[in-house]
């Protein structure tokens, strides 16, 4: 499968680049220098990685419940990893915006960056480098573009990864959340746990509307799973159970150490782990 490409400059010494259904902002520095060079090289990385997904998308369309024996490709073993170990319900394409961003970041750090933020569709991997903090924007309702509140992320760990899922994200949910954002080490476990996440903010309410995945896109890898297309307005109480539901996910993957924490939204209302309150400020 071939996909039309697109590399264009953006402002700071970013790099947009787009691929079929993939589009990465890349940032890249040494010390505070941007490095535009190695920024287009690895958008050139990101299309290789797409591509090679791509021609493994059936075997990633499957659910699995051990790692697969035999040889097959490093990223779609991650993307297997990286859902087996927050969700067995979850076909590896769950994972895939993260582990393409992941991968672009190791393939800037293998050059030498010291600085890295590589933006997949909002799923995105952080290497903050050891003399300054990066603040993501959180956006509660994915519907809209608005930014609410940012959270911090500083130099004590060499990695980070955050993912959003949610009504109307780029790919579908089971649940109602607006909003689930989730940080993690890496962003292939962010992006994978942020579904689980959306999806355990199911809730039943006569407002809630459902369709097989399949309608939706033949090409699913999530045939016969009900997906939500249109959910509220809910009352308090049934905000707090959806909330609750997806709550309950979260302090699950914590407890095994798989996640920091998580922002969650449902129509209006939001709930958050101590991690991201400790680290987030509000826009005014």
């Amino acid at each position: 499968m071939s996909y039309q490409t697109n590399i264009q400059w953006l402002d700071g010494g970013r790099i947009l680049a787009e691929c079929g259904p993939m589009r990465l902002v890349i940032e890249a520095c040494i010390g505070r220098i941007p490095q535009k060079d190695i920024c287009i090289r690895a958008a050139k990385e990101a299309f290789l990685l797409l591509e090679r997904i791509a021609q493994q998308r059936q075997f990633l369309s499957r659910h699995y419940r051990n790692v697969p024996d035999g040889r097959y490709d490093f990223m779609a073993e991650k993307m297997v990893r990286s859902v087996l170990a927050i969700d067995e319900e979850l076909t590896p394409m769950a994972a895939v915006a993260g582990t393409i961003a992941d991968g672009v970041a190791a393939f800037l750090n293998r050059w030498g960056m010291t600085r890295i933020i590589v933006n997949n569709g909002g799923d995105m991997a952080i290497r903050p480098g050891s003399d300054k903090s990066v603040n993501v924007g959180i956006r509660p309702d994915l519907t809209q573009s608005t930014i609410t509140d940012v959270i911090t992320l500083g130099d004590e760990r060499t990695s980070w990864g955050v993912a959003t899922s949610g009504l109307e994200g780029r790919s579908m949910t089971q649940g109602v959340a607006s909003a689930a954002t989730v940080i993690a080490g890496r962003a292939s476990v962010a992006d994978a746990a942020a579904t689980s996440i959306a999806n355990a903010s199911y809730i039943e309410d006569k407002t809630v509307i459902q369709r097989p995945a399949e309608e939706l896109d033949e090409q699913t890898d999530i045939p016969g799973i009900d997906v939500t297309i249109q959910a509220g307005p809910f009352t308090e109480a049934k905000k707090d159970l959806a909330l609750s539901g997806a709550m309950k996910k979260t302090e699950e993957l914590m407890k095994k150490g798989l996640i920091f924490g998580a922002y969650i939204a449902v129509d209006g209302k939001v709930m958050m782990t101590d991690f991201v309150r400790q680290r987030l400020v509000k826009l005014s």
